[in-house]
């Protein structure tokens, strides 16, 4: 039965984004609004074909900014885009992939070339003005994907973002960058609570080729996931760009230990330290 699943999923997932990629492509072309709203809703169906029951907690962010999130799998994508029309920031080589490169192009993806430190600021400058044009990006700091189990260390590189402004062209004023935190956690498989032994099923990390992964995944049950939104801040709130990487970083880990263990965050649990903020200050 397993092979069966993944090979009508596998068939849906593929047609109904060979129908879509060119009606994508025209709005795109043309500049219409539904090309935002396009991808959100083939992400949703994506969640419905595999079998994705998403449970959120907290409260999303009202407006365009900069979301960071835990890294897992490739399922990541379909889960988070199928909440809110919003693009992705991707490692550069995502961009040559067969397929799912286009996928990614069409959108809208902001591609980063981590090895290249001097491309950091001409990303930074573009992810801004996406923001600032009213798009909501997400950025996987880790830099990589885990195998679900864990919580890797948050890369500064790209929070600088947060020091630019954004113009309130409303209120005739520029407003502080909001990033907020959102932590990713796969919990159930088939109703029952994956553990540890399951979860790496789901995760894609490490040297895994993508396909043979995406197989496999297919061909198991419906999953449970939990997504939290934690509290939204800006740079001036936390100190400079190493400080709100470790923020996030660190509401993230809770975010991803707590439903994990059966437990929710108190709303007042503030994610770090104040010794712990302040030896980032002092670091950036």
């Amino acid at each position: 039965m397993g092979q069966i699943r993944a090979g009508v999923l596998l068939a849906g997932f593929v047609l109904s984004a060979l129908l879509l990629m060119p009606v994508q492509a025209l709005a795109l072309k043309l500049r219409l609004p539904v090309a935002k709203k396009i991808p959100n809703y083939y992400h949703r169906y994506l969640c419905w074909l595999i079998g994705i029951e998403i449970v959120t907690r907290g409260e999303a962010y009202k407006g365009s900014c900069l979301i960071t999130a835990n890294h897992t799998s490739w399922l990541d994508i379909p889960i988070m885009g199928s909440l809110a029309p919003s693009s992705f920031v991707a490692k550069s080589e995502v961009a040559g992939w067969p397929f799912f490169g286009w996928l990614a192009k069409l959108q809208q993806t902001v591609f980063v070339e981590r090895e290249r430190r001097t491309r950091t600021v001409e990303k930074r400058n573009e992810i801004h003005a996406r923001i600032s044009s009213g798009d909501t990006l997400i950025l996987f700091p880790e830099g990589t994907s885990s195998d679900g189990n864990r919580v890797l260390p948050f890369k500064s590189a790209l929070m600088s973002v947060a020091q630019l402004s954004v113009v309130n062209s409303e209120a005739d004023r520029e407003d502080d960058l909001v990033v907020q935190p959102v932590s990713v956690s796969y919990m159930r498989l088939c109703g029952l609570p994956m553990g540890r032994r399951f979860r790496p099923y789901f995760a894609w990390y490490g040297d895994m080729d993508l396909f043979p992964h995406l197989w496999e995944a297919f061909s198991l049950g419906p999953i449970e996931i939990h997504v939290e939104y934690h509290k939204p801040v800006t740079i001036r709130e936390v100190g400079n760009r190493k400080a709100l990487a470790l923020y996030c970083e660190t509401r993230c880990r809770e975010g991803v230990v707590a439903a994990l263990s059966g437990r929710r965050l108190p709303e007042t649990v503030e994610a770090q330290s104040p010794n712990a903020a302040a030896e980032a200050r002092k670091t950036g």
